[in-house]
């Protein structure tokens, strides 16, 4: 199903789980730029908005299709960001999470070795034990669940490929997309705190949360230069949880006094967490230009999009 046929002088890239948060925001930003002939694949029905692009049913887990597609429609690029991603799902589920995060990736791989496409894998701080983070690009991965064991086998495929490669780690993303039920800690908190709800929040946990238009910013620069190897992208603020709760209140003048500390052992969940992970990205910013929005800014855009969305 073609939603729009842009001119084909350009470069072809190709987007993996368009449908989704991160996907929605590459889309978009794309084609704001204008310098790609932009792809966009999913397994069901397109739930993009606007046009500038293609849209391209693709079931990543069947592997001839995905060779049929890659090989005609040839992307010089191809950033893959679909994935499993409910880690507690993924933990009850092993069998559908790996065929979604691993067969998937192999099939991707052997096509894009085919046509030689530049291959961008989108990962996750969930291959660290949370040990000793935050993390830089070198740290040794030792995933404490089954979501990121998947995770970093696929990571693993990617670094093996015979085509050229970059690897996107991110943390926590959040952001709003259309026609996506999907919340995150800033909307949880603001309808908690507005309905009056007392809230138990975690602060023996550290992240460097990530907001979805920056993780898809970081993988454009990434497909703009070509470049490859690692990079962390995500978010610079280092923050617990319960702090993130505490800005997030603070910014919506909602009563803090609901917001009640606690820790992860008062949480029974199928899944395993790592404690304290976050990215040192100087690496990005270094060699990308990468320029991710402080958390204070991102409550901002989010609160923003949300008068859009319901207006």
């Amino acid at each position: 199903m073609d939603i729009s046929i842009p001119s084909s002088n350009k470069p072809k890239i190709l987007i993996t789980g368009a449908n989704g948060l991160l996907g929605q925001k590459l889309v978009e930003q794309l084609v704001e730029e204008g310098g790609f002939e932009v792809i966009a694949t999913g397994k069901g029905p397109c739930r993009l908005n606007g046009n500038g692009y293609t849209y391209q049913v693709l079931d990543i887990t069947n592997p001839l299709e995905v060779d049929q597609v890659i090989t005609r429609l040839a992307p010089e690029t191809i950033i893959h960001g679909a994935a499993m991603t409910n880690v507690d799902q993924c933990e009850l589920n092993q069998e559908a999470c790996y065929e979604a995060n691993v067969k998937a990736t192999e099939y991707l791989v052997k096509a894009a070795e085919k046509v030689q496409s530049h291959f961008i894998f989108v990962s996750t701080d969930f291959i660290f034990s949370g040990n000793d983070g935050p993390y830089d690009e070198e740290a040794k991965a030792e995933p404490v669940n089954f979501y990121g064991e998947t995770k970093l086998i696929g990571e693993n495929l990617v670094r093996n490929a015979k085509t050229s490669w970059a690897i996107a780690r991110t943390v926590l993303v959040y952001g709003i997309a259309n026609d996506l039920s999907r919340s995150n800690i800033i909307l949880w908190v603001k309808s908690s705190l507005e309905a009056g709800k007392e809230i138990q929040v975690v602060d023996d946990q550290v992240r460097t949360p990530t907001l979805a238009e920056d993780l898809a910013a970081g993988c454009i620069l990434i497909a703009k230069q070509k470049a490859q190897g690692i990079f962390n992208i995500s978010g610079a603020d280092v923050l617990t949880p319960y702090e993130m709760a505490m800005m997030t209140a603070d910014y919506f003048g909602l009563k803090k006094e609901l917001i009640h500390k606690t820790d992860s052992t008062r949480f029974t969940q199928p899944a395993k967490r790592p404690m304290k992970t976050g990215f040192v990205i100087d690496k990005a910013r270094k060699e990308l230009g990468y320029k991710p929005k402080t958390f204070q800014e991102g409550i901002a855009i989010l609160a923003k999009q949300i008068i859009l969305a319901s207006s």
